[in-house]
């Protein structure tokens, strides 16, 4: 079966929306407004595979969505699902494991990241960005239901989890896409379960009646009360764009009705939020389709194109940002930050999922800071001394503890030259190089986990010592919610017979149902990737699953041995 754009917008839904119409006004008790297909599954059982446009299919823009179906655009169908590659990369050359079988589960959790929450009618976006200059993170036709995926998301989560429940979930930051207040709002309130009104401005309905179009309000299901879920800070979260600390010019549109006026804010000459030249314009809410709105040449405009103002489109900094997290009916209350941290903006924190296991979880805000001396962006890794010296003072006690640990950061290490656009800055007080030699003194990190590339890749880290192979490490990057392949991963992380370990790194396609709004996410997710000529890793499906093999040192093979839940249960 294939699916895509079978139906006219107004139709695709309709019917769906007739059953389950009562549902836009219910209490938080009620069923979700949009819930999810019957059948959930891993990429381990199947996934979704891109059908190719068709040779003879002209070249779309990716604002044309009203043809996408015409054309061959977005259209998707299941395939086979993935094994998991076992990876040895980290083992002594003589190990092959074959006589090795898995014995008890010490912990599962699930990661997403890069949801990108965007308010796709605030007239401080970069639209005009990424529909005429093809950068995909300004604009794509999925934004327009970016609240409605991770809904999905978060409802095939709650559906894994009476499989096999977790310890605990993470979002790896870039919840937002601009640092705005209400895209912030609109992520908490999806995870506690509350109704999501994803329109801003005026009121739009562009197709009369509820739960029938992209602006519609819905109630959402919310994260099982019973897992627990923290947070991490991404560079989408606290600059604007996830490029700049937002200046006033850029914080009043933000809040008022003109369109923002910018020019090439990756042009050579440095000028960054300074620039002009181009109105970004803004998806006008009252069409069926998003119709893009105001964006061109200011010398096109006779005056500044305008759009209803919403006040709570303003700019959130990173303390308010975190203090947020304290607004929520789901748990931890701050989900990981604590008011010393809303105090400070020190955005870093550890955590034990389970007290009964000696494995530890370290938040790390590896973002740039938003003093940093940078003319051109700030979308880059970076630690300065306060954090470096904290994160070495968490890995020395946990090491000490006895304690197996994961780091979870936004931005990866070791992926790229000093300076690349999503690598680490040269202004960072310690280099990702330095880094990584320094994370080679503790064997027992585990695992490193990570966003921002939007992409589902494994990264061996090796030890610098073959015959101390405990010093390696693995770090595994999980895909953006919002762009294709729309995933969120799981890890389970089991001890072997030969008291190694193994991590089971699981991508998950959002169990969408069909005709429903995350189905039409996931259709113009697609079609973007098509249009933008999206690179991804792992085509066509763009998952990757594995089992990462570690070494433990004999202590931690000792601590560990007799603990965990048998397998199977």
């Amino acid at each position: 079966m294939r699916f895509g754009f079978g139906f006219v917008l107004v139709v695709s839904v309709f019917a769906f929306c007739l059953f389950f119409a009562g549902c836009a006004s219910a209490p938080d008790n009620q069923p979700p407004s949009y819930p999810i297909d019957s059948k959930v599954s891993t990429t381990l059982d199947r996934v979704v595979l891109p059908v190719p446009v068709p040779a003879a299919s002209p070249k779309l823009p990716p604002e044309a969505i009203s043809n996408f179906s015409q054309y061959g655009y977005g259209k998707w169908e299941y395939g086979a699902g993935l094994g998991s590659e076992k990876r040895l990369d980290l083992m002594p050359s003589a190990y092959n494991g074959s006589s090795v079988a898995p014995a008890a589960r010490l912990l599962n959790f699930f990661t997403m990241t890069d949801i990108h929450l965007t308010d796709k009618e605030s007239p401080a976006e970069m639209v005009y960005y990424g529909y005429k200059w093809g950068i995909i993170s300004g604009y794509s036709p999925a934004m327009l239901y970016s609240t409605q995926m991770l809904d999905a998301a978060v409802q095939t989560a709650n559906a894994l989890n009476k499989k096999t429940p977790f310890d605990f979930g993470i979002s790896l930051g870039d919840d937002l896409n601009s640092a705005q207040y209400n895209e912030l709002r609109w992520f908490i309130d999806v995870f506690d379960g509350k109704k999501i009104n994803p329109d801003s401005g005026v009121k739009d309905d562009p197709v009369p009646g509820p739960l029938n179009d992209y602006q519609d309000e819905y109630k959402s299901a919310g994260l099982d009360k019973s897992i627990s879920w923290y947070q991490t800070l991404g560079n989408h979260d606290h600059f604007w764009a996830g490029m700049f600390p937002p200046d006033d010019y850029v914080q009043n549109a933000m809040v008022g009705n003109a369109s923002l006026n910018m020019g090439n804010v990756f042009s050579s000459d440095h000028l960054g939020l300074q620039s002009r030249g181009f109105y970004m314009g803004a998806v006008n809410g009252s069409t069926p389709y998003g119709n893009i709105i105001g964006a061109g040449p200011v010398s096109n405009f006779s005056s500044a194109p305008t759009t209803p103002a919403d006040p709570n489109r303003r700019f959130i900094p990173r303390n308010a940002w975190m203090n947020e997290f304290f607004n929520t009916t789901s748990r931890p209350i701050g989900h990981g930050f604590n008011q010393t941290n809303v105090a400070t903006g020190f955005a870093s924190y550890s955590f034990e999922p389970n007290p009964n296991m000696p494995i530890k979880v370290i938040v790390l805000d590896d973002t740039q800071r938003d003093d940093d001396p940078n003319g051109y962006a700030y979308g880059r890794g970076a630690l300065d001394q306060e954090r470096y010296d904290w994160l070495v003072k968490e890995l020395d006690a946990g090491q000490a503890q006895g304690k197996l640990m994961i780091i979870a950061a936004h931005i990866p290490i070791g992926i790229g030259e000093v300076d690349s656009p999503l690598g680490w800055t040269s202004i960072s007080y310690i280099s990702d190089a330095k880094l990584i030699d320094k994370l080679h003194t503790y064997p027992n990190l585990i695992l490193w986990v990570s966003g921002h590339r939007h992409l589902n890749t494994v990264t061996a880290l090796k030890s610098p010592d073959p015959a101390h192979p405990e010093l390696g490490f693995w770090e595994v990057e999980t895909a953006s919610l919002r762009e294709f392949p729309q995933q969120f991963r799981t890890f389970e992380i089991v001890r072997n017979s030969d008291n190694t370990i193994s991590i089971f790194a699981t991508d998950v396609d959002p169990a969408v149902k069909e005709g429903s709004p995350a189905a039409l996410s996931r259709s113009y997710a697609i079609a973007a990737h098509q249009i933008f000529n999206d690179e991804k890793t792992n085509m066509p499906s763009g998952a990757y699953n594995a089992e990462l093999v570690k070494q433990l040192t004999p202590e931690m093979q000792a601590k560990i041995q007799n603990l965990g839940a048998p397998m199977g249960k």
